[in-house]
């Protein structure tokens, strides 16, 4: 993906007013019943990491991912974003997330919906919902309902309503899904200038090599736990 990573680096807005912040997670359970999905994880992400996640399909990364997010709870143990106090309206702020589901509103338009998460925010900045729309390659169809829209225009418009309020640390459950080889590439460049912007990046996925070129780190999850913890290969190499 280098090529395709250096032609749209600066893919969306460039302008930053936020830096990464760190993620730790300190014995953190969650349990559905009688299954648990993490199980006394510990994880320790530096602010500027950018941090893949590994392992197959039930292995406690989506899960992760939400818990880290406050969007779900853990049944026992600690989640602390550095200088940001828990259960506040700073908190959400300070996190963009992506999951399986795009959470927008299929009955507006692409243009309504990043309005709609924008105000949640206290964004009333039209020519920063046009830059993201643009960068999103999604301008053209701004006035057509999000039910028209194709999987991987979809996921395009998702990923903007994540960060369009430039959030310090970015977590993103198989961002890649549903996009083509040129929405691979926006990924790419969007994710490349996030980093040298010193943003925390987290990425769930099931292809190594998708993203691998940007990681500095990969954690592999099994049974709800970290199982390998390693640098990986292509930051060893810089």
């Amino acid at each position: 993906m280098s090529a395709e990573i250096a032609s749209v680096a600066t893919a969306g807005p460039t302008r930053s007013q936020t830096v990464g912040v760190s993620l730790r997670l300190e014995q953190v359970s969650k349990r559905y019943g009688l299954l648990y999905a993490l199980r006394d994880l510990s994880l320790q992400i530096r602010a500027g990491e950018f941090v893949l996640l590994l392992g197959p399909n039930g292995c406690g990364k989506t899960t992760l991912l939400r818990v880290a997010a406050r969007l779900s709870q853990p049944t026992s143990g600690r989640v602390v974003l550095e200088g940001v106090a828990s259960e506040t309206t700073a908190s959400m702020r300070t996190v963009g997330y992506v999951g399986h589901q795009t959470l927008l509103y299929d009955e507006l338009t692409g243009a309504e919906n990043l309005r709609f998460f924008a105000r949640l925010y206290g964004i009333h900045s039209e020519p920063l919902l046009e830059e993201w729309l643009r960068a999103a390659e999604l301008w053209l169809r701004r006035n057509d309902l999000v039910r028209t829209y194709s999987r991987g225009m979809r996921q395009r418009l998702s990923i903007a309503r994540a960060l369009l309020h430039d959030p310090g640390l970015i977590l993103l459950d198989e961002p890649t899904t549903g996009l083509d080889q040129s929405g691979l590439a926006w990924l790419g460049g969007a994710l490349a200038r996030l980093k040298q912007q010193g943003k925390t990046i987290v990425a769930s996925t099931h292809s190594r090599e998708a993203l691998a070129e940007l990681a500095t780190r990969c954690v592999t999850l099994a049974a709800g736990t970290v199982v390998s913890d390693t640098q990986s290969q292509h930051s060893a190499q810089q």
